[in-house]
């Protein structure tokens, strides 16, 4: 079945960096026409301004959003704020509306329980590449899911780039690897160009040498069939420039510290929904 976005109502209960990335990545595939997009958060109104004034999409406060008439509901606040939302907005949804989930260590049984019974709950994690189309996304469905609206729910994250639908208990390492991920890839970046400019290069110049090395790198990657382990192969020679900085890498432990970061956020994100859970579910 295909599904046509533009008759679709979307409302974001948040506006922070993420949701104006998916916000984008949406309006800029013009297959979810501004007009079309609804965006509230508790209190930062001058936010909503500015969101409205760059986007064209409608704002309006969380309790006067028209709830009836929104086809997906994206959870996009804080997880901290998570129970207070659910809790306002509880009463207000009819039991047709599809609620997604962007928030990083929250169960779609946390948000069942805290719904109307039946409600339909799917809880996804994309990153900021969505701005331009380029994010990595996973989709976990909760109990309730129909196959039509996960096939609705999933045409509507292609706008902003790769899909994955994943078994709900690997949204965690998920979240680590690609969720996460951007940032380790900017660190990354941030260290070559630093490189670059001490050894005499114009910031831009060097900042554009590590863009276009990161892109280029991660192309190979997505149009060749060969692993990682071979691409590194094909480049290496011995005792040359390649092997040279590699060793480094190696003797400073640069595989350890990766993979940490990524067991790390994705330990962060397991301990978010224990937090949840063990503050506001009695024991």
């Amino acid at each position: 079945m295909v599904y046509v976005l533009k008759q679709k109502t979307i409302a974001f209960l948040g506006a922070g960096n993420m949701a104006e990335a998916m916000i984008s990545g949406m309006i800029q595939t013009e297959k979810v026409p501004a007009n079309q997009i609804i965006v509230t958060n508790k209190c930062n109104y001058d936010r909503l301004n500015i969101l409205e004034d760059k986007y064209g999409v409608r704002t309006a406060p969380i309790t006067e959003l028209p709830y009836k008439e929104i086809d997906f509901l994206i959870l996009a606040m804080k997880p901290k704020g998570a129970e207070e939302t659910l809790s306002t907005i509880k009463d207000l949804l009819p039991s047709n509306q599809v609620v997604i989930s962007v928030l990083a260590g929250i169960t779609t049984s946390f948000m069942e329980e805290r719904l109307n019974t039946g409600q339909e709950v799917i809880r996804v994690m994309p990153n900021t590449s969505s701005m331009i189309q380029e994010s990595a996304t996973a989709m976990s469905l909760g109990t309730y899911t129909n196959e039509d609206n996960a096939d609705a729910v999933n045409e509507l994250l292609e706008c902003m780039g790769e899909v994955y639908v994943i078994e709900e208990d690997q949204m965690d390492i998920f979240t680590g690897i690609a969720g996460s991920g951007p940032a380790y890839f900017y660190y990354l970046m941030e260290q070559m160009e630093n490189v670059g400019k001490v050894s005499g290069m114009n910031d831009k110049m060097a900042r554009k040498i590590a863009a276009q090395t990161v892109y280029g790198a991660a192309k190979m990657i997505m149009e060749k069939e060969e692993a990682p382990a071979e691409l590194i192969d094909n480049i290496v020679s011995p005792n040359g420039t390649t092997a040279a900085g590699l060793d480094a890498l190696k003797k400073h432990n640069g595989g350890e510290a990766i993979t940490q970061a990524i067991n790390n956020a994705a330990k962060r994100s397991k301990e978010i929904s224990k937090e949840l859970d063990g503050v506001l579910v009695p024991s």
